[in-house]
């Protein structure tokens, strides 16, 4: 038997990791001792691999619980299910690197000011962004190219106080 510690060590996690799991209601201890320790037995060891394996695939903990619970088909219309949804977001990706490369072919509708905030908006969802698409964008160009960022707001004739919002200021 091993305590959450002792788990966590074998399994290479944080014993946080472990004790959120059990939160979650995905993992239990074989038994919990009057002084509040927990014990984990081979069986827990094993499930507890097949969670960090479920994990490192992208699933989130509910579809992972879903998984547990249930045998056979289901386990493999879930992974189908995520699989899905992961060429989904690959799609978007794709969809917003379309709309990039597309605008980076006329760099002069931004120097002469032509596209504005409503009319970039209405290219991007005509390419397949979603808000949260956006965000994340906005997001990323802040990251990798934050004085880049700026300009190309300022070029779409964003006020001041909404630039700031947009990039997170």
């Amino acid at each position: 038997m091993l305590t959450v510690t002792q788990l966590a060590r074998k399994c290479g996690i944080s014993r946080a990791t472990i004790l959120y799991y059990e939160r979650e209601e995905i993992l239990f201890p074989a038994y919990r001792a009057d002084n509040g320790y927990r014990w984990y037995g081979e069986k827990e060891v094993e499930r507890l691999k097949a969670i960090t394996s479920y994990r490192s695939y992208g699933l989130p903990v509910a579809s992972i619980r879903t998984l547990l619970a249930q045998k056979g088909k289901s386990q493999a219309q879930i992974m189908k299910d995520h699989f899905n949804e992961l060429e989904r977001e690959i799609q978007n990706l794709r969809a917003q690197q379309k709309a990039i490369v597309g605008l980076l072919q006329e760099p002069a509708l931004l120097t002469d000011n032509k596209v504005t905030k409503a009319r970039w908006v209405n290219i991007m969802k005509a390419a397949g962004f979603t808000e949260e698409d956006m965000t994340t964008w906005h997001k990323k160009f802040e990251e990798l190219e934050p004085t880049e960022h700026q300009r190309f707001l300022e070029s779409l004739g964003i006020s001041e106080n909404e630039i700031a919002r947009i990039r997170g200021n």
